[in-house]
């Protein structure tokens, strides 16, 4: 189904300058291990654009992002090109994008973007989370459930930058229900549609930020739902 069926009118105009991306179902079982190497990863169309929106100077290190679902999670993948890899953050719900760090940002009910869910996660494992909703009375982080999280170093207490840094893979399984209060179906159905970005910053050496949905924002700043791309769930 094209999206102009599912997004019409003056909300179609106000949504075709951010990108869009179809959630294929994932075909086969996804092992949340570090590695993108299975089966269904293959088979999941890749995101390789990100924009360097408040870029200044240093190397614009290249982002590769996937998305699958099944009836019980959300799929994501990164595969992060970095030639300086470093991470010291090891305390939950530290400020782990001061680290090498990728994160997940969404809004499960496209007309309010503003009620919206962060992932934050550095080369190492560690995670923030937290919910910024109309509904939400708890503090800034969040304990969501049973969400799996694999990365490239997983276990190491620091990584610290070496002439052989090349890349460094993140892998994550988020359960649907943890969106049970935004979302219209929990798991989703086929041909619902939800607002994310992608994150990527820190770095020690060469710190950058860059997005898969253009921020505009005068500094950097990624808690800017307005500008939230858009995904849909699709079949296999």
């Amino acid at each position: 189904m094209r999206w102009s069926l599912i997004i019409a009118g003056a909300a179609l105009a106000a949504a075709q300058e951010f990108p869009h991306y179809d959630v294929r179902r994932a075909p086969s079982p996804v092992v949340i291990d570090g590695d993108l190497g299975d089966s269904a990863w293959r088979k999941a169309k890749p995101i390789t654009r990100f924009h360097f929106n408040w870029w200044a100077r240093g190397a614009k290190e290249k982002t590769v992002a996937r998305l699958l679902w099944d009836d019980g999670n959300l799929y994501v993948g990164y595969y992060c090109y970095d030639k300086h890899i470093s991470a010291a953050v090891t305390q939950r719900h530290g400020p782990v994008s001061l680290d090498d760090c990728v994160e997940i940002f969404l809004s499960p009910n496209p007309d309010k973007p503003r009620n919206y869910y962060g992932f934050e996660m550095n080369v190492i494992g560690t995670m923030l989370n937290f919910v910024r909703a109309d509904w939400w009375t708890g503090g800034p982080h969040w304990e969501p459930e049973g969400v799996r999280c694999r990365t490239s170093y997983y276990g190491l207490q620091k990584k610290e930058e070496s002439p052989g840094d090349d890349h460094w893979v993140l892998e994550l399984a988020i359960p649907f229900q943890n969106f049970a209060r935004d979302a219209a179906h929990v798991p989703p159905h086929d041909g619902d549609v939800w607002r994310i970005n992608l994150n990527r910053a820190g770095g020690k050496t060469n710190a950058q930020f860059s997005t898969w949905s253009p921020v505009k924002t005068p500094k950097p700043n990624f808690h800017a739902p307005e500008f939230f791309g858009y995904v849909r769930f699709a079949g296999r």
